[in-house]
């Protein structure tokens, strides 16, 4: 009775590469197709170009300039929106910006605060938001009503 020959290469562990490859596809693949190309939502980057109309502005009293926050209200009634700054109404929103842009200069570490009714529309509020952010102010924040449960 014979005996089969002795390999050579008996001792040797071969690496099969391709599964390995194949696995290492498959992971790019996955990480690829979930990640997330969104902006973070805490930052709204506007490129929204402020153009006056070149009226003086109002100046601000010592009040105003004695602040510890900014509170800006918009508030949707007979299908128009109405602004206020600080419990003060303002008619256009040309004065809300001239305001906001002088507040910015006195102190632009004010922390905003933007109070904006459900009613109003998403473009007002961006418009808001466009404003302060181009007037200055480095903290910009929503308020959040609390709903009864």
């Amino acid at each position: 009775m014979r005996r089969p020959p002795m390999r050579e290469d008996r001792g040797r562990l071969d690496v099969k590469m391709t599964p390995m490859i194949d696995v290492v596809f498959q992971l790019l693949i996955f990480f690829v197709c979930t990640v997330s190309f969104q902006a973070l939502e805490e930052q709204l980057p506007a490129n929204l170009q402020a153009t006056g109309t070149g009226t003086a502005a109002p100046a601000l009293d010592a009040e105003m300039a004695e602040l510890e926050e900014v509170l800006v209200k918009l508030i949707a009634r007979d299908g128009r929106v109405e602004w206020t700054i600080n419990d003060r109404p303002y008619a256009t929103f040309d004065e809300v910006r001239r305001v906001l842009r002088q507040l910015a200069k006195l102190r632009s570490d004010l922390p905003v605060i933007l109070d904006i009714d459900g009613e109003v529309p998403v473009g007002g509020m961006i418009d808001v938001f466009d404003v302060c952010r181009l007037a200055g102010f480095e903290k910009i924040l929503f308020a959040a009503s609390r709903e009864a449960s």
